[in-house]
């Protein structure tokens, strides 16, 4: 029913591995192989393409769905549905920011600050220049292969980069000074494809199951037993989503709980629920949260 096209380059090893969590594993002969499959009967055709190229060719009508940046959406203009944000990213799981960075000892503060003709080296081409010219400046905007941060003071005055901590920008000695997009990662679809309800619903059901595998990472399900002079003591140790589930043991005055917690808790989280009085504690892995 739907065709669908995913990432190739850095985005491509975690997608593929979240399409796995999902249940919804993409096969293919070999790691070079452009065309995939996904044995699910929602999913016709699988391609692992250039995230550049994705969403001009879904708005386009070569695909009917897809993940790409938010960034590669706006430097390309295309006239796309976003369904949903992914968060998943190849340094710190937080969304990226596209900014304006100059050198840390320039005197210009903001994007209004800069003087007409102004040298801005980038990836995003298309994006820096409607941004400068919004902002009524007339800026010589030149395609950056890469090490972008390097080229000033020599071949630039300022520089659109990607970031996600600012670090890398501050260690080459420059400062930012705005900010044009923060850039997740995005589900996206062809206008006309999620028109029709039941290409629609397909997408947003499989929206469901990856939303839901990337909610379910760093949790995990916490089970245990308590007395119910104790129930107070161990309730207020745990971390939850929301409330624990709390049901009265058969036959016994004690209760068994169970809730969702971090994962990065659980280490120092179950001695103290034990010192409460908790017994019969389990831990177990969490492949989807659906809310």
């Amino acid at each position: 029913m739907l065709r669908l096209v995913v990432p190739k380059g850095s985005l491509e090893k975690m997608t593929l591995q979240l399409f796995e969590d999902a249940d919804l594993a993409i096969s293919r002969d070999s790691s070079v192989n452009y065309k995939a499959a996904i044995d699910d009967p929602r999913i016709q055709e699988v391609r692992i393409l250039r995230p550049q190229e994705i969403p001009r060719y879904i708005a386009d009508g070569l695909f009917d769905f897809g993940i790409a940046g938010r960034d590669n959406i706006e430097e390309t203009a295309a006239d796309v549905v976003s369904l949903g944000e992914l968060s998943y990213s190849k340094v710190t799981n937080r969304p990226g920011r596209i900014v304006l960075a100059v050198a840390s000892d320039s005197p210009w503060q903001s994007a209004t600050d800069l003087p007409q003709g102004v040298r801005v080296a980038t990836e995003w081409m298309g994006m820096t220049q409607r941004y400068l010219s919004e902002k009524g400046i007339r800026a010589d905007v030149q395609y950056s292969h890469g090490a972008t941060e390097a080229k000033i003071p020599d071949i630039v005055d300022a520089v659109v980069e990607f970031t996600e901590t600012g670090s890398g920008l501050r260690a080459a000695g420059l400062r930012i000074i705005d900010e044009l997009l923060v850039s997740g990662t995005v589900l996206m679809a062809n206008k006309e494809a999620y028109a029709d309800p039941q290409k629609a619903h397909a997408m947003d059901q499989i929206l469901t199951l990856l939303q839901g595998t990337l909610e379910a990472r760093g949790k995990v399900l916490v089970k245990l037993n308590v007395a119910a002079d104790q129930l107070d003591a161990v309730i207020a140790k745990l971390p939850s989503m929301k409330s624990p589930t709390v049901s009265k043991l058969f036959g016994d005055n004690a209760y068994a709980v169970e809730t969702v917690v971090p994962k990065n808790v659980i280490n120092t989280l179950i001695p103290e629920l034990k010192d409460q009085g908790a017994t019969d504690i389990i831990e177990l892995p969490l492949s989807k949260i659906i809310h």
